[in-house]
């Protein structure tokens, strides 16, 4: 397989409510040194790939607004290679525009789309999986996606059901299940035949356009006309028009759970989605109640709580017990910190309000 047919695809237009208020719609996670490394989660998603394909390779697929925030953390990259959409349509318009556009210059492409936001703990594991499915996928018309091996019945991630009467690493896909609950996710950990989808997939170009030919063929056709408009002045008008009549779809829904040849790849590689403050939370060193400070504080028979705010301002806790307490720009946010469910809330209260600022 030679390297220069590896691309990948950046996903980046999120915005991450469920860490809001330190990922905000100005300011999404994505672009947020959330790890306290130095370097913001795109950052750290770029690096990853530094070994597994060529640099001119890489692409960023994210809204309009978030283009300069790109520019300004990946400034390696040439302007052909952040696509902006122009309004989110989910991942699989996002996907297609990419797909298609890759495919316009390389016929014989093999890709790799991996979310922006995401973490990898294991990177020479990551590489060595990643290389496997690569292979796989440019021998194969297989569409691949990675699956972690699960450590607890997690009801915050999707699962993948595989064959598992082989041998073979590359494992043939049987049902996806979408954030179940704890009961159903505690039998799928305990059956040894489910891993949790990490939303990264491996396919050959000709393999995904196939697929949305045949699964989505409306959006097809409509990024099909692209062809001679790609990487030229009349792109960013093309794709306005597109959009506007791109239905909104995830390629969960729109492909990978209508194929038949989606196959499964079982990694174990320290993967984290760091979806919301609960995450981060286990991520995170704590002291000896279990409690991650990021702050100037002062507590006092707290435990199991996550405080982040600035250095510059004191806070001050008594007796709270597994609790978020986020203290940034314009925003004080005190809640329970394991109810993820409780942003869409928050976010629909502040728009029902018209406080769209705080958002």
């Amino acid at each position: 397989m030679n390297k220069k047919d590896s691309y990948v695809v950046i996903m980046a237009g999120g915005v991450g409510s469920r860490f809001w208020p330190y990922s905000r719609n100005y300011r999404p996670k994505q672009f947020l040194d959330v790890l306290d490394t130095g370097n913001s989660l795109i950052q750290l998603t770029y690096d990853r790939f530094k070994n597994i394909c060529p640099r001119e390779n890489v692409y960023v697929v994210t809204n309009d607004a978030y283009v300069e925030l790109v520019k300004e953390h990946l400034p390696e990259l040439g302007d052909h290679q952040i696509l902006a959409e122009p309004v989110g349509r989910n991942t699989a318009p996002c996907i297609a525009y990419a797909s298609y556009k890759i495919a316009s210059r390389n016929k014989d492409a093999n890709i790799i789309v991996t979310p922006s936001d995401h973490t990898v703990f294991k990177e020479r594991e990551f590489e060595e999986i990643i290389s496997r499915a690569l292979e796989s996928a440019a021998l194969s018309d297989k569409i691949i996606t990675i699956g972690i091996k699960p450590s607890r019945p997690e009801t915050g991630y999707g699962y993948i059901q595989f064959h598992p009467d082989t041998d073979e690493q590359v494992k043939k896909v049987k049902t996806f299940t979408e954030k179940p609950e704890m009961e159903l996710a505690q039998k799928f950990v305990d059956s040894g035949e489910f891993v949790w989808n990490a939303g990264i997939f491996i396919w050959n170009v000709k393999t995904i356009k196939a697929a949305f030919q045949q699964y989505l063929p409306d959006m097809a056709d409509l990024f099909a006309q692209g062809e001679s408009k790609f990487y030229t002045d009349d792109e960013q008008a093309f794709i306005r028009d597109v959009y506007s009549l791109c239905k909104n779809i995830s390629i969960d829904f729109g492909v990978m759970e209508k194929a038949t040849n989606v196959y499964v790849v079982q990694a174990d590689f320290g993967w984290s989605d760091i979806g919301s403050w609960a995450t981060l939370h286990d991520l995170k060193p704590k002291d000896g109640n279990n409690n991650v400070f990021q702050a100037n504080i002062l507590a006092y028979e707290t435990s199991n709580c996550i405080v982040k705010g600035s250095m510059d301002k004191l806070i001050i806790v008594q007796g709270l017990d597994g609790y978020l307490v986020a203290d940034i720009d314009d925003v004080l946010l005190i809640c329970k910190k394991d109810n993820e469910r409780q942003f869409r809330d928050f976010s629909a209260d502040l728009k029902a309000k018209k406080m769209n600022r705080f958002l």
